[in-house]
């Protein structure tokens, strides 16, 4: 198939900013890797989208409903991504008539597949029409009117990743790809290519809570507060006996569904610490749900850049016969691998394959998602592609 060039555009569930990343793609086996790049909120701006999380929780069975600041803030949002697209092409020289079509995941506000919702605000016409690029966006619904989870939607091209040449693992053995977002995600890919993904627990998120109400900051940085802590056993015992660690697949998270640590309950380096270790265990902890031992753990997202992490999962592997490198190492960018993601499931759109699986979402089949905004069309004329 040919090559299309296609931007990709994340905004995660650690509220910390917009990544952007080029690639150029077949949306099936073909990947070129280009430039990337994040734009990081500021504090204003994350205040706002965290106004924006309390007032979704109002939602009721529309998904399309806005109260009370989530229009202005849907509005805002898509310029934001609209000026970092924009200084995104100006610096690497690249004109916006080279790129086919961008890949817009917008700001999740809400997710309860329980309930069939998920919310992700972002005007894919009105990013459209300020890049003057095609757009394609609200890549969940589908799947979860499919019966899915809407979540993750990265493993097909976590698979595709897999598959490069770059990534040196046992061809004969199962690799796992894990993202440690505000959420953790994982991808099992077996030797055949069969893919298996739920959310594991939290990544960042809680730990970001933390040292923001704690220690004025919007996370551990590199884990140094984690490094000079200890595990409090019997928190990390509380959290681990939540009963979505025994939940069966299909299962995904929304950012409120783990309480964060009450206030002044520990010092900052061991609340730090103990959290760190709830989220290595819990990724750790999906082996029970794999039908082999992964060989392979390549980690991607901002919390492969916490130390502690790293070495709690590097030593909880090692027990199993695995390992464990970032995704640097592995010959990836780790910062950028969820935009990535996001242009190559907006070519997969548009070339009509499917962007969710019974065994990524729990959908009850191969699932075809996304919206397209034509720049060719009116915003009234945007063109589903539901499947």
């Amino acid at each position: 198939m040919t090559l299309m060039r296609a931007i990709g555009l994340m905004s995660g569930t650690s509220m910390d900013g917009i990544d952007i990343a080029l690639i150029e793609t077949d949306g099936d086996a073909a990947v070129k890797f280009g430039p990337s790049g994040d734009y990081p909120y500021n504090e204003e701006q994350r205040i706002l989208i965290e106004q924006g999380l309390h007032d979704a929780t109002s939602i009721g069975d529309d998904r399309n409903d806005r109260p009370g600041s989530l229009t202005t803030l849907e509005h805002q949002l898509t310029l934001l991504h609209a000026d970092a697209v924009h200084d995104f092409l100006e610096r690497n020289q690249i004109s916006a008539d080279s790129v086919d079509v961008i890949g817009f995941h917008g700001q999740t506000v809400l997710h309860r597949p329980q309930q069939a919702l998920t919310v992700q605000l972002g005007d894919g016409a009105l990013l459209a029409d300020k890049t003057g690029i095609d757009v394609v966006f609200d890549m969940r619904a589908a799947d979860v009117a499919a019966g899915g989870q809407g979540a993750p939607l990265v493993p097909a091209y976590h698979r595709a990743l897999a598959a490069l040449p770059s990534l040196d693992w046992d061809r004969n053995s199962p690799v796992v790809f894990v993202n440690v977002g505000g959420i953790s995600n994982i991808t099992y890919i077996s030797a055949s290519g069969e893919l298996i993904a739920f959310d594991t627990g939290p990544g960042n998120n809680l730990i970001d809570q933390w040292m923001h109400a704690e220690a004025d900051v919007p996370y551990d940085l590199d884990g140094e507060a984690a490094s000079r802590g200890v595990v409090d056993i019997d928190i990390l015992k509380r959290y681990l006996a939540k009963p979505y660690f025994q939940k069966p697949l299909p299962k995904s998270l929304d950012r409120s569904d783990f309480e964060p640590l009450t206030p002044g309950e520990l010092a900052v380096e061991d609340g730090a610490r103990t959290l760190a270790r709830l989220t290595a265990e819990t990724i750790n902890a999906a082996i029970a749900q794999l039908p082999e031992v992964p060989s392979k753990w390549v980690i991607c997202g901002g919390g492969r850049k916490n130390g502690v992490i790293m070495q709690d999962l590097h030593d909880l592997a090692t027990e199993t016969g695995g390992s464990v490198v970032a995704a640097e190492l592995a010959g990836f960018n780790g910062d950028a691998t969820e935009a990535q993601a996001f242009a190559y499931l907006a070519v997969r759109s548009l070339v009509n394959l499917p962007l969710t699986f019974p065994g990524t979402t729990g959908c009850l089949k191969e699932t075809f998602g996304g919206v397209l905004a034509s720049t060719s069309e009116s915003s009234s004329g945007k063109r589903m592609k539901f499947g």
